[in-house]
C-alpha cells in the first residue's frame, strides 16, 4: 500500500498531491484552525461556525493548489472565500487588530496543516515530500496575501462610509421657520460634499414641505467656477422640488471672484447674511419682521 502510493505520488505534481491532502484531511484542518485566534475571535457564539468557515478555506486553497496557482491571487479558488475572508478581516479590524496582527494570525495557521501533511507524506521521498512542504508554505503565503489585501478593502470600505457620515454631520439641514430650511457651509465645497449637500437638501424640502430653501456660504473659504457650478445645480434642482432657493454669506472677497471669474448668479437670490436671507423667506411668505429696540417695534 504504501509502495503504491510511493508510486502515485511520484507521478503526481506536489501541487496537486497538497491539493489532495488539503480535501484528504480538510476536517482535521478545519477543527484545529477552529481553535486559532483568526477564527476563535470572529466566531465567538458558536465554534461550529468557526469549523464551518474553516471548512469553506480548506477547500479553497484545495482548488487553488490542484490548479496548480499556489502564488497566484487572483486563482479563482480564492474567489469562493474572498467575501468570508473580508468579514473575519473587519470583524478583526474593528476589534483594535491592526493589518500585522491579522498577518501574524494567518501565519499561525501552518503549524497545524504542516503536521498533518508531515504524517501523511511519511513514507514519501523526502525530496517529494519537502516539495509539497514548499508548495504548502507558498500556498498559505499567498493566503496571508489574500486577507490582507481584503482587510486593507475593508479598512477602505469603512473610511469611505466614515467619510460619508462627517459629510452628512458637517453638512446640516436645519429649520430655521415653518416652509423655511437651511444648510450652513463650513469649509470647502467639494464634488463629494456637493452631492451630499443637495440630496440634503432636497430631502429636508420633500419632508418639511419648504418653500424656501436657504444656502449659507458664510464659512465657505473660497468660491471657484466648480463651486459655483456645484451651487446653480443645487439651486436648479431645490427649484424642481418647488422650492425658491436663496445663497446667503456671499462676502466682498467672494462677490470680486463670483466677477473675475465671469459667473453669472443672475437667476439666484442672493444676500448678505444668513438673517437677510430668512428675512426675505418670510417677507415672501407675509410674515413681517420687526426690531425691538429701547424705543419700541419698529418694521423692518
Amino acid at each position: 500500500m504504501a509502495d503504491h502510493r510511493t508510486a502515485v505520488q511520484q507521478q503526481e505534481s506536489p501541487a496537486h498531491e497538497v491539493g489532495a491532502f488539503l480535501r484528504r484531511r480538510s476536517e482535521q484542518i478545519a477543527q484545529r484552525w477552529a481553535d486559532e485566534a483568526l477564527f476563535r475571535t470572529v466566531f465567538t457564539v458558536s465554534r461550529d461556525e468557526a469549523v464551518e468557515a474553516g471548512r469553506a478555506v480548506v477547500e479553497a486553497l484545495a482548488s487553488v493548489a490542484a490548479a496548480d496557482r499556489a502564488e497566484d491571487l487572483g486563482a479563482a479558488g480564492f474567489a469562493t472565500v474572498r467575501e468570508q475572508l473580508a468579514r473575519m478581516a473587519a470583524s478583526r479590524a474593528r476589534t483594535g487588530a491592526a493589518s500585522v496582527q491579522i498577518a501574524d494570525e494567518v501565519a499561525a495557521l501552518r503549524p497545524a496543516a504542516y503536521e498533518l501533511l508531515a504524517a501523511d507524506l511519511a513514507d514519501a521521498p523526502r525530496a517529494f515530500a519537502e516539495s509539497c512542504a514548499v508548495t504548502l508554505t507558498a500556498l498559505l503565503g499567498t493566503l496571508r496575501l489574500v486577507v490582507l489585501e481584503t482587510a486593507l478593502s475593508a479598512g477602505q470600505e469603512l473610511i469611505d462610509r466614515q467619510r460619508l457620515q462627517l459629510l452628512e454631520v458637517a453638512t446640516p439641514v436645519i429649520k430655521l421657520w415653518t416652509g423655511v430650511v437651511a444648510v450652513p457651509l463650513i469649509g470647502t465645497l467639494d464634488s463629494a460634499r456637493s452631492q451630499v449637500v443637495m440630496e440634503s437638501l432636497l430631502d429636508a424640502v420633500v419632508s418639511q414641505q419648504a418653500r424656501f430653501a436657504i444656502l449659507d456660504i458664510t464659512g465657505v473659504p473660497t468660491v471657484d467656477s466648480l463651486v459655483a457650478q456645484h451651487l446653480m445645480k443645487t439651486v436648479a434642482a431645490a427649484r424642481l422640488m418647488g422650492a425658491e432657493c436663496v445663497v446667503s454669506g456671499i462676502r466682498p472677497a467672494i462677490a470680486q471672484t463670483i466677477v473675475h471669474l465671469g459667473i453669472d448668479l443672475g437667476s439666484v437670490v442672493t444676500r448678505a447674511s444668513l438673517a437677510d436671507a430668512l428675512e426675505y423667506a418670510l417677507h415672501r411668505q407675509g410674515i413681517a419682521v420687526v426690531d425691538q429696540d429701547r424705543n419700541g417695534p419698529s418694521a423692518r
